[in-house]
């Protein structure tokens, strides 16, 4: 357990960028608190039931991430259910789907140490970061349905640049530098420290960070620091849970994937004012693939309309 005056609560903003001018809009929810049957909760539909089921706690109004020009004060209680995407707390908009919800075609672009050097064609891109060995490349195989679009290796910190995937031929999905690689050289990991951050800050054509975050383990002090940093910073975030298909029997010390996934945002709520969206995944068995991308397609179809 961390103690809450570690990190700075924070307001949870999420920056769009319009194309003439480009400018950021800070998008809050300002709806009811008013929680949700108990049949709908985080984890119901998420994935099968474990040896011995827990019950979850319901989801609340005040923890969805309901996207922009969403109005949901019209809808019922039981209708606003069936549009909260799977295994996560995330509303889908009338911006969901259409073509882009599905990869078609991928390949790999560039890789950069700096974010002048990448790519300048203009089209919207989905930035994966997260502590290293935690999945970033195993989850970006999987979205695309091909095995060694981006390698993945049993040593951490194998990416070492911003490598830029043209998806469709008209997005980006960007892998990062991981971090917390402690084996790595201190000079090192201060170079992917900066050139990572200074992509994060003033790269115009970043739609949202995807921070990966192990599902398998306790939180770490690390990853809600990088949670902080991020919200601090207006960057928008989504936290993608990973290996939620490792369950630990309970007998042995371990925790379920659900247990960790709700003590992450017990202790996110403690530093945001807002609920950031999230999802939980696993590389192994797709799950979460799907509304990754539906995700996806909603804001990147905003920030393509504005």
């Amino acid at each position: 357990m961390f103690a809450s005056h570690q990190l700075p609560r924070i307001q949870l903003f999420s920056r769009f960028h319009f194309h003439k001018p480009k400018r950021l809009l800070s998008i809050t929810s300002a709806i009811a608190s008013k929680p949700i049957p108990a049949s709908i909760s985080h984890f119901s539909t998420a994935i099968a039931a474990p040896t011995q089921p827990q019950e979850s706690p319901p989801l609340s109004l005040e923890s969805l991430f309901v996207p922009p020009d969403t109005d949901v004060s019209s809808l019922h209680i039981s209708s606003l259910g069936t549009r909260i995407l799977k295994g996560s707390n995330i509303v889908l908009s009338n911006y969901a789907g259409g073509d882009g919800a599905e990869v078609v075609n991928s390949e790999f672009v560039k890789s950069s140490v700096a974010t002048e050097d990448c790519p300048s064609d203009g089209m919207p891109e989905f930035a994966l970061v997260g502590r290293s060995n935690v999945g970033k490349s195993s989850l970006l195989n999987s979205l695309v349905r091909r095995k060694r679009l981006a390698l993945t290796s049993k040593k951490p910190g194998k990416t070492q640049c911003i490598n830029h995937f043209r998806i469709n031929d008209c997005w980006y999905l960007v892998d990062l530098p991981g971090y917390g690689y402690a084996a790595a050289p201190h000079e090192l990991r201060t170079d992917w420290d900066k050139f990572t951050k200074d992509y994060f800050l003033n790269r115009p054509t970043l739609v949202s960070v995807f921070l990966l975050i192990d599902a398998s383990i306790p939180p770490k002090q690390i990853d809600l620091t990088y949670a902080s940093w991020l919200g601090q910073n207006q960057i928008p975030m989504t936290l993608i849970f990973t290996k939620c298909d490792k369950r630990k029997k309970k007998r042995n010390g371990g925790r379920r994937p659900e247990e960790n996934v709700q003590e992450f945002q017990e202790l996110i709520r403690n530093f945001f004012q807002t609920a950031p969206p999230w999802i939980m995944t696993s590389s192994v068995t797709n799950q979460g693939r799907e509304e990754i991308l539906l995700h996806m397609s909603q804001l990147r179809n905003y920030w393509l309309k504005h």
